[in-house]
């Protein structure tokens, strides 16, 4: 009995001593730490993903690869953060993807190439001609593309109301603001808009004042998180999608085993999918809070906004210079209309 006894308190401080050393075990300094930039609140739906990208991967490879997630630009704004992970100096970002080092790079944001979320499953997909092409440009200058995040689909909002906003003939009456790239500036003169750049910080103050009368660019989401107290009227035309890359350093990538870079592949393409579906039910809740707040929102069947898709697509050989014709054609030849 004595020994019966014994066994029973030694198995029992056994596990007692086993259950305050898993923590500690689990705590173990990982083996490699990641820094995963961008430049969206903390709160934002891509930063939540992003967390989720860690939490995933850190569990997926038990605890040897940690995440750090740093929004709201703390590592720099997109263009400088870009510049990081050509040099290895940052890891991961998640961030709209910038032009200065190769302008070809601007292929994600050509208007009317993605005219749905059923669509843009495809189009966005790990295996789809856009993630290719674009890891392919990215490769080149020293960065490894990982997947997208879909924001949703842009409009047109504005303090005046836009004359027939479904016939591209036609002069809107309105000056908007659009981003400095080709692809918005002719996009939106293709639907009869006149257009300005202003900086982003100053698109507030500029449609208070009267600078512009519009802004082009943003999904409802973003339009009404920022602008809901100046915006009086919205036009959800669906002519582009506004989208961050999911990227890594490839000094980084390089480090990674290959089993861990089907991990960071795999768990960023889940994201991807799973960001598509969140941006359709964020256009509806949006487009919503939108009407609640007072402001006037015009919303069209698809079949409606036909002549615009049509006149807008109608400019992509205007990007030629920029882009490279044989580019342009390849693009043509997966998107244009059947």
């Amino acid at each position: 009995m004595k020994k019966a006894f014994k066994f029973a308190m030694l198995a029992a401080v056994l596990a007692m001593t086993l259950v305050t050393l898993a923590p500690q075990m689990s705590s173990a300094a990982p083996e490699m730490t990641l820094r995963f930039a961008n430049q969206v609140p903390v709160d934002h739906t891509a930063t939540k993903l992003m967390n989720q990208i860690a939490a995933n991967v850190k569990e997926r490879t038990n605890g040897r690869i940690e995440i750090v997630v740093y929004p709201a630009n703390q590592l720099g704004d997109y263009t400088l953060v870009y510049e990081e992970l050509i040099r290895g100096t940052i890891d991961m970002a998640g961030i709209s993807i910038p032009s200065q080092f190769d302008p070809r790079l601007e292929l994600t944001y050509i208007n009317c190439f993605v005219r749905n979320f059923d669509e843009a499953k495809t189009v966005f997909a790990a295996d789809g001609w856009l993630y290719k092409k674009m890891d392919e440009l990215n490769t080149r200058l020293g960065v490894k593309l990982l997947g997208f995040q879909v924001e949703g689909f842009i409009g047109i909002g504005s303090t005046k109301p836009a004359v027939e906003p479904l016939n591209p003939d036609v002069a809107k009456g309105l000056l908007v603001r659009v981003p400095n790239m080709d692809v918005y500036k002719l996009g939106a003169e293709a639907m009869g808009y006149r257009t300005v750049t202003v900086p982003w910080a100053e698109v507030y103050t500029a449609l208070q004042t009267g600078v512009a009368d519009g802004v082009d660019g943003m999904t409802p989401t973003a339009a009404y998180t920022m602008l809901k107290d100046v915006l009086k009227y919205w036009y959800d035309l669906n002519y582009s999608v506004e989208n961050f890359n999911y990227m890594m350093s490839q000094k980084t990538w390089d480090k990674l085993s290959k089993e861990d870079q089907a991990i960071f592949a795999d768990e960023c393409a889940k994201v991807t999918e799973m960001s598509i579906e969140l941006a359709k039910q964020d256009q509806e809740k949006y487009l919503q809070l939108m009407r609640d707040a007072g402001i006037e929102v015009h919303t069209y069947k698809p079949e409606e906004l036909t002549p615009i898709f049509t006149k807008v697509s109608g400019t992509w050989d205007k990007l030629a210079d920029k882009f490279g014709k044989d580019l342009i054609d390849e693009f043509k030849s997966v998107y244009a209309p059947k």
